[in-house]
């Protein structure tokens, strides 16, 4: 239905035109309503529809950070976060987490990065790369220490309908509201309905912000094309079962990558909770040689894999964090066996 809304919406000269910078009223509506529904009240006028959630980021980055303030980030962080951050004079500050703690950081661990100069944290379950999930606890406790300290909360909630029982989503402000008015809330289409290439996303956030972030949004991109705008409302509105037989495949497959890479000797594999990737260590493959090329790094591996292998993994050092891979299983069955019996084989070449 997604797809015949296009055709019909492209087919309509009233969708050759401009639309609002801040998006089709309609589509805004239903953002809006979607986001009270989940236990997060926001209105039209709290909504500005964007180029993706990564144009919702950099608009968000862009109306709240000046140069030199600080924004947390935890690692492994998703690529943009940083360099974003970075484009507007403001300093990403990282705090590190692994796969002993499930990729989660603590209160405590937050505290310890703070200082003065901070204005914001950058939160985001499920997580990419790591597919991590906070449960309501930990989102909470972390919530109510970003507003007991006055911080902003960028909160990327763009893979909340990718989690997988017994986990559950949880909004960071549906938990803390007294963040509403300090909170900013990105998502879109690409990854709960499979349309990555449409480039719908949004922002979600205090009128005033979404003021701000629209009149940026106008001198730069416009708005978003009509016809895909028309697309992400009939997603919005249409049916919804798609959503389950998306996570139910997306947890055989998961069950699946998780076991064949965990089969690897000094590959230890966490089970994602969230999102579509995993985050295995290869620490243990470190110092061997494969492929007739020493494996000092992440990135390294990465090179072997493609060259000997023709198989893409994206290192841990696109993340912050050198030592781990990012595989993803937003792919067929079929390919996700064989990519993952490729890097068994490879592996079993190993030299020490």
């Amino acid at each position: 239905h997604v797809v015949e809304a296009a055709r019909e919406a492209a087919s309509s000269a009233a969708n050759h035109r401009y639309t609002p910078a801040a998006g089709l009223p309609e589509l805004r509506e239903a953002v809006a309503a979607r986001s009270s529904a989940r236990g997060v009240p926001a209105a039209a006028a709290n909504v500005i529809v964007t180029n993706g959630g990564k144009q919702a980021i950099f608009n968000a980055i862009a109306t709240l950070i000046n140069p030199g303030d600080e924004v947390l980030i935890q690692a492994p962080y998703w690529v943009t976060y940083p360099e974003v951050v970075r484009i507007f004079g403001g300093v990403p500050v990282i705090v590190a987490s692994d796969e002993s703690t499930g990729y989660k950081v603590t209160v405590e661990e937050l505290e310890r990065a703070r200082t003065l100069k901070t204005k914001m944290l950058l939160f985001v379950s499920p997580s990419n790369p790591t597919g991590a999930v906070y449960d309501a606890d930990e989102i909470k406790a972390i919530g109510q220490w970003a507003h007991e300290h006055g911080l902003w909360v960028l909160s990327d909630d763009i893979y909340q309908d990718l989690v997988f029982a017994p986990a559950t989503f949880s909004s960071i402000v549906g938990l803390v509201p007294e963040l509403a008015e300090r909170t900013v809330v990105v998502d879109g289409v690409a990854k709960s309905y499979a349309m990555t290439g449409w480039r719908v996303g949004w922002m979600i956030g205090p009128k005033e912000v979404i003021a701000g972030a629209t009149n940026l949004q106008s001198h730069m991109t416009s708005n978003v094309a009509n016809v895909s705008q028309r697309a992400a409302l009939a997603a919005l509105t249409g049916p919804q079962g798609v959503l389950d037989e998306m996570r139910a495949a997306f947890v055989r497959r998961r069950d699946v990558m998780v076991k064949m890479l965990n089969a690897i000797d000094g590959v230890t594999t966490p089970t994602p909770q969230g999102a579509f990737y995993v985050y295995p260590s290869i620490k243990g493959l470190l110092g061997r040689e494969l492929g007739g090329q020493l494996i000092d790094s992440s990135a390294r591996f990465a090179d072997v894999a493609l060259d000997v292998s023709k198989v893409a993994v994206v290192p841990g050092e696109a993340f912050g964090t050198p030592g781990y891979l990012r595989l993803s299983y937003a792919l067929s069955d079929a390919d996700l066996i064989e990519g993952i019996t490729r890097l068994q084989h490879l592996s079993k070449s190993a030299v020490n």
